[in-house]
C-alpha cells in the first residue's frame, strides 16, 4: 500500500517468491596469494572472495567494524578461501576493483558497506555497456555478488528480508546459495550507461537524496535533511514517459518517479513494496499512481534541465533518461 499526498493505491504483488537459491557456489579456486588471483588447473581450487571496503563509509565506522569482522571471517572459512581484502582510495574506485576481480576470475565479490558500496561494485560488474567477462575464455564458472551490509543504509538487504548482522552475511557467503538477480541500465542522450540494483528516482526524490550525501556524517538524519531541503522552493513538473516501448504520455505536476527493482530507498522508505529484483520487471510508482515495466523513457516538458535523477542514492544529474531491466544479468549470495 501507497500513501502520498493523503491518496491511497494499493498493487498487487507479482512475483511473490523474492529471491530463490538455486544452485551452491564452487568451491574449487585455490591461491596462496591474495594480491592476485590465480587460474591454471589443479585437483583442488580455493574460492577466491574479493571483499571491497569502503574506509570511508559511515565516518569511518565501517572500516572500524570490518577489522573486528576479519578475524572472525578468516577462522569461518579456514582454508576453503582466499580472503582479498580491498580497500577503496575515492570515488569509483569500487567499480574499478570489481571489474579487475572478475577478469582475473575472482568466485566472488562482496561489497562490504552501505548501498553506495553496493552501487558502485554492481556498476563495476558492466563495463562499455556490456558485463564484464573473465580473461580465461575457457573458464566456466561466473564471478558472483555478495553483500556485507555495514554502512549508513542497508536498502537492498532490506527488500531481501535480511537482518543488518554481518555475521548473518558471513553464513550466507560460507554456505554459497545463489540465485540471479535483475539490475536495472540507465542511459541518457550522451555518456556510457549507468546501472542500478535498487531504486531509481526523479524530480523531488532524487532532489533529496541529492542533498542528502552532504550530510552522511549525520547518519540516517541525513536523508531527513536532504528531504527538508529539497522541499524548499520545489514546483511539480509535468513530465512525458514512455512505458514499455509504447506511446509518450504526459504526466501532469510530477512531484516524484521512483522506479523500483527492490523495494527501499532514502534509509528505509518503503516506496515501490511489490518490486521483485528476480521478477523481470520494474515497479514504477508516478506519485500515488504505479505500473509494471520493463523500460521506461522520461523527458522534462520544457527545456529548463533542472529535474534531478538518481539511482541507489547515487546522484546522476537530469533528464532525459531512459531505464531498462536486465533480468538475472548477475548471480547473487543469497
Amino acid at each position: 500500500m501507497i500513501i502520498y499526498q493523503g491518496i491511497v493505491a494499493v498493487a498487487m504483488a507479482r512475483n511473490p517468491s523474492l529471491i530463490r537459491a538455486e544452485q551452491p557456489m564452487a568451491s574449487d579456486l585455490s591461491s596462496t596469494d591474495c594480491t592476485a588471483l590465480r587460474g591454471g588447473a589443479s585437483l583442488r581450487r580455493r574460492r577466491d572472495l574479493v571483499f571491497v571496503v569502503n574506509p570511508r563509509g559511515a565516518n569511518g565506522t565501517t572500516v572500524q567494524q570490518w577489522k573486528k569482522l576479519l578475524p572472525f571471517l578468516r577462522s569461518r572459512f579456514g582454508d576453503d578461501c582466499n580472503i582479498c581484502e580491498s580497500l577503496t582510495s575515492g570515488p569509483s574506485h569500487a567499480i574499478d576493483i570489481t571489474r579487475e576481480a572478475i577478469r582475473e576470475g575472482a568466485d566472488a565479490v562482496i561489497a562490504v558497506g552501505g548501498d553506495g558500496t553496493l552501487h558502485e561494485v554492481v556498476n563495476g560488474f558492466f563495463c562499455s555497456g556490456k558485463p564484464v567477462c573473465n580473461h580465461d575464455m575457457n573458464s566456466s564458472h561466473s564471478t558472483a555478488l555478495g553483500i556485507i551490509p555495514l554502512g549508513t543504509g542497508s536498502d537492498f538487504a532490506r527488500t531481501l528480508g535480511w537482518k543488518n548482522d554481518p555475521h548473518d552475511a558471513i553464513e550466507r557467503i560460507a554456505k554459497g546459495l545463489k540465485s540471479k538477480i535483475d539490475v536495472g541500465c540507465i542511459t541518457g542522450e550522451i555518456g556510457e550507461s549507468h546501472y542500478f540494483i535498487n531504486v531509481a528516482d526523479i524530480h523531488l526524490s532524487a532532489k533529496a537524496g541529492y542533498y542528502a550525501s552532504r550530510y552522511k556524517k549525520f547518519g540516517n538524519l541525513c536523508y531527513v535533511i536532504g528531504a527538508l531541503q529539497a522541499f524548499f522552493r520545489h514546483h511539480n513538473q509535468d513530465l512525458r514517459i514512455k512505458v514499455d516501448e509504447g506511446d509518450w504520455e504526459v504526466c501532469s505536476q510530477v512531484t516524484a518517479l521512483c522506479i523500483g527493482n527492490a523495494k527501499y530507498f532514502g534509509g528505509g522508505m518503503k516506496i515501490t513494496p511489490n518490486a521483485n529484483p528476480s521478477s523481470g520487471d520494474y515497479e514504477v510508482v508516478i506519485l500515488q499512481d504505479f505500473k509494471w515495466a520493463r523500460s521506461i523513457e522520461v523527458e522534462e516538458i520544457g527545456s529548463n534541465g533542472s529535474i534531478y535523477v538518481q539511482s541507489d542514492g547515487e546522484f546522476l544529474g537530469f533528464l532525459p533518461r531512459k531505464f531498462s531491466i536486465l533480468p538475472g544479468v548477475i548471480e547473487l549470495i543469497c
